[in-house]
């Protein structure tokens, strides 16, 4: 069965507010001189005071800020929200913004507990603002996303983007292959779901079908795709078969089972080393069982615990090269608690903390202070 014809093209060329969306201020930069600037008054105070920003860092809005403060790491939403399962990943970054909890609003002081590293002093962070959505088209968004994502790792600072559902996967690692080249960038990919389906209801882009585009498309090798966690009824045979002609490293929960967190954990950690000196996390926050992280909309029983997922995040910002993060299908409209936002900021936490102890020269593998673990012991 094919569609009928329709008196009702897609988009109205003649509506005036055709690209109000995506058209920014005129001048964002003002009369001010570029660099970071501290939208708070106080230097401390408690996370629920002030104006949200991404973990309370000051404020980028252009290129010759991001340059002219040296940005490291720039942090930026981007609430695409279109795709299946349960609508509401819109209001992820504006979570993520807001659900410091009770750690304050400082500066520096807040070391990691088990590295004594502290991302927020060794780092220069800001936060980028958001992506242009067009809140009716997925397709319409793909390009103002990868547009700002391609702005940012262009000054050399690292984009850091949180979602918004996994269609954003497309945008944001083709923007880095703008920028590093194509198949240059490997991707670890940590997700309940394989996310490289060849249906999608004859929609080219979802959240269940970026990896497939990005592999079809040349802008990521599928040898450099390395993914964990995957569980419940996806792939069937034929996208598996496909996935392993693409030559796919792969990371089922059975797996775990099997061989235990640390045998899949040290495999993933080599896998990600292999074939490319550029890589990009992707991190579906349903990897972790919904016990952990009830807020997302395709929850799938049976994964990861923070215990076992943070130590990995930690130690591929320390022992590999990223280049850009995502944090993506965080929903805190059906999550009536603070739990999954909460869980969310420590990813980012724990991924800032490796990246952090990359700059400081700690790569050994699995690195903890010492006295976070020996202290006691004769």
């Amino acid at each position: 069965m094919t569609d009928q014809p329709t008196d009702f093209p897609e988009l109205n060329p003649d509506d005036p507010t055709i690209d109000m969306w995506r058209t920014p201020i005129e001048n964002l930069q003002g009369n001010r001189p570029p660099g970071l600037m501290n939208v708070n008054r106080y230097p401390f105070a408690l996370a629920s005071h002030g104006i949200a920003t991404f973990l309370s860092r000051p404020i980028a809005l252009t290129p010759a800020d991001l340059r002219a403060a040296q940005v490291e790491v720039a942090m930026l939403g981007a609430g695409l929200d279109f795709s299946g399962g349960l609508r509401g990943t819109g209001y992820g970054p504006r979570a993520l913004r807001a659900f410091d909890m009770y750690l304050p609003s400082v500066t520096t002081g807040l070391p990691h507990a088990h590295t004594r590293v502290d991302a927020l002093e060794e780092l220069v962070m800001c936060d980028y603002g958001d992506a242009a959505i067009d809140f009716e088209s997925t397709h319409r968004s793909i390009e103002p996303i990868r547009g700002l994502v391609r702005e940012v790792a262009e000054t050399g600072a690292m984009p850091f983007v949180i979602g918004g559902d996994h269609a954003l996967m497309y945008p944001d690692v083709a923007a880095l292959a703008d920028v590093y080249g194509k198949g240059k960038v490997g991707v670890v990919h940590f997700d309940a779901h394989y996310d490289a389906a060849r249906l999608g209801i004859g929609h080219n882009l979802t959240h269940g079908t970026p990896v497939r585009r990005l592999i079809e498309q040349g802008y990521v090798s599928g040898h450099n795709f390395v993914q964990v966690g995957l569980r419940g009824y996806w792939p069937d045979d034929e996208d598996l078969a496909w996935m392993r002609d693409q030559g796919f490293r792969y990371h089922f929960m059975a797996e775990v089972e099997r061989h235990g967190w640390e045998h899949v954990m040290q495999r993933a950690i080599a896998e990600a080393s292999e074939g490319t000196d550029h890589l990009y996390l992707s991190l579906d926050i349903d990897v972790l069982d919904p016990a952990y992280a009830p807020g997302t909309g395709t929850p799938e029983p049976n994964g990861l615990t923070p215990r076992e997922l943070f130590p990995l995040l930690r130690r591929l910002g320390a022992e590999t090269n990223l280049v850009g993060v995502e944090l993506v299908e965080l929903n805190p409209l059906v999550d009536p608690t603070y739990v999954t936002p909460l869980v969310a900021n420590r990813c980012v936490r724990e991924i800032l903390t490796g990246i952090a102890m990359r700059k400081k020269g700690i790569t050994e593998p699995h690195y903890l202070a010492p006295e976070a673990v020996d202290h006691g012991q004769g």
